[in-house]
Parts: C-alpha cells; sequence; structure tokens
C-alpha cells in the first residue's frame, strides 16, 4: 500500500511550481536532503521519476505531469480538511469557500458575502477571486463549494441559477480619445487599440465574438490580469478598456477618464451560480447558497 503524508504532497507540488528541490525545500523549511529522500521515496512507490534531475534545477516528466494533476488534487484535499477543522474547531457550523471574478465581487458578490455572514454568523464564509474559467474547473475539482460565472463562459455539467447581470462601457483617456454623447458603434470600437483582461476573462472572450462577428480577429496587443492595470494603460492613452460602471467607479476614476456606452447588446453579461456537494457541510451550502440567490430576503 502507497503511503503519501500531507508534507510530501506539498513539496511535490512546490518542487513543480518552483522546478527545484532546493527552493522548494526552502519554501516548505525543509532540509534539502530530507526534501530529496522524501520525493525519491515517493517515486519508488509510484515506480516512475516525477522529475528529471537537470544542471540548474528539474522538469516534470511525461508520467510526472500525468500524475501530478492527482497530487494536486489530494494537495487540495488537505487544505480543505485543514481549513475546515480549524473552522470547526472555532465552534462554527462549517466553512464555505466561493470563487468569482473581480468584476462580481466588486459589483455584487462582497455585498451579498456581508449580508449573508450578518443572517449566518457560525458559518466560515471564504472567496477567491479568479477568472470565469479558472472558477469553473476549482468548482470542478471540488477547491471551492460555490462558484459565480460569466453564463457564456460556462463548461461545467453542473446545474446553475440566474445570478446578476451587468454591461460593460467603454472608457478612455479623455487626452488621447474623443467619443460623443451617443453609444459607441461596435465598427467604431474595433477600430480602436484595446486593452483587455486575458485568458479566460469574459471580457475577453466578449472581445473576440465582436470582432469574429466582422470577420475579423482580435489583436490582443495588451493583455493585464488586473482592472487596475488596464486603467494604468488607458490613463496613457495606450488603448481604450471595456470593464462594468461598477468596477470603474470602485476605482474612483479621475476627470482624466471618461466612459461610454456601447451599441447593441454584444457587451450585456449574465453571471450564473453553480455549487457542488460533498466536500462542506451539506445544511451549511444550502443555507448560503439560498442567502446569496435570494438577498433580499435576509431578516431583518
Amino acid at each position: 500500500m502507497m503511503k503519501i503524508d500531507s508534507t510530501t504532497v506539498q513539496l511535490v507540488l512546490a518542487i513543480a511550481e518552483e522546478g527545484s528541490i532546493s527552493r522548494a525545500a526552502d519554501r516548505l523549511q525543509l532540509a534539502v536532503a530530507a526534501a530529496s529522500r522524501r520525493l525519491s521515496d515517493l517515486e519508488a512507490q509510484l515506480g516512475t521519476r516525477l522529475f528529471k534531475r537537470q544542471p540548474h534545477g528539474v522538469q516534470a516528466t511525461e508520467p510526472g505531469l500525468k500524475l501530478l494533476a492527482h497530487i494536486r488534487q489530494i494537495g487540495n484535499l488537505v487544505d480543505r480538511l485543514e481549513g475546515d477543522a480549524q473552522a470547526l474547531g472555532r465552534g462554527r457550523d462549517g466553512r464555505i469557500i466561493i470563487g468569482a471574478p473581480k468584476s462580481a465581487i466588486l459589483q455584487f458578490l462582497a455585498a451579498d458575502i456581508a449580508a449573508t455572514q450578518r443572517r449566518y454568523p457560525h458559518i466560515t464564509l471564504q472567496v477567491m477571486e479568479e477568472n470565469s474559467r479558472i472558477v469553473q474547473q476549482l468548482l470542478r475539482d471540488k477547491v471551492i463549494d460555490i462558484g459565480i460565472f460569466e453564463k457564456t463562459s460556462g463548461f461545467v455539467d453542473l446545474p446553475r441559477a440566474d445570478y446578476r447581470r451587468d454591461s460593460l462601457v467603454l472608457v478612455y483617456s479623455r487626452r488621447h480619445f474623443s467619443f460623443g454623447d451617443q453609444p459607441v458603434e461596435l465598427d467604431r470600437l474595433l477600430e480602436c487599440r484595446i486593452v483587455s483582461l486575458g485568458r479566460g476573462s469574459a471580457i475577453l472572450n466578449a472581445l473576440r465574438r465582436a470582432h469574429h462577428s466582422r470577420g475579423r480577429v482580435f489583436r490582443n496587443d495588451f493583455t493585464v490580469s488586473g482592472f487596475d492595470t488596464m486603467l494604468a494603460l488607458v490613463r496613457e492613452g495606450l488603448g481604450v478598456g471595456l470593464m462594468p460602471p461598477g468596477v470603474l467607479c470602485s476605482f474612483h476614476p479621475g476627470p482624466e477618464l471618461g466612459w461610454a456606452a456601447l451599441e447593441g447588446d454584444w457587451h450585456e453579461r449574465s453571471y450564473v451560480l453553480s455549487f457542488i456537494e460533498g466536500q462542506a457541510q451539506q445544511q451549511a451550502l444550502h443555507n448560503v447558497v439560498a442567502a446569496l440567490l435570494h438577498p433580499a430576503s435576509e431578516a431583518n
């Protein structure tokens, strides 16, 4: 029977991320010799090499890449167990992890979670901010209990409930661009250089669909990981950006930035909520789902 403990799981994942046994050992505060021995023992049990030793580090082997997916799931379960145990040890009714993109958190979810926490103070709520695609991956892998994501980005085969809606507006530097009072036509937008969120984001997917509808390919000149970076590039006139107006307001933009409505309905978005059972305490999960979907029902 194979024996594997949580430290070895964390070590293997750290080696994969760091590309080095010594850096991974340092990260976990292990002696390098002890870390190397743990890895060798695990590889002996598995009957295959997880990593190929190189002059300046290690690289995952082909079998190693396949086994790492399973080891990550074990690592997620270990993290889950530790977090749930801490919550229960504090007299809580369990822990619910919610994943959502930043746009949903800033506009609606933060307020909804606050209302839910007031309603159920003995449930520990945790939030993970990721784009719509990664949220679904985390949900599928049972890392999170509840996932909120943009509907057109959906690929997980789980029941969905409508959560919220928003729309995108065009954000630009007044020094570098000028748009009138009328909604900006799609063709006019496509003439501009656009600063977009990166792979897996609902905004990038919307832009690709918009370009495809005109027989064009999105150039993707400036790809960023957050709205704050997007606004920094937009301020310098390097391009225009797209974001929901609620997100824009949360950054308190100065007078140097303007925004304009967009013509049509291609920029309108719907968020859905999915959840997966089996990890969290069932009643706690159902209570949180109901509170998020029906926040107005909160008791006064």
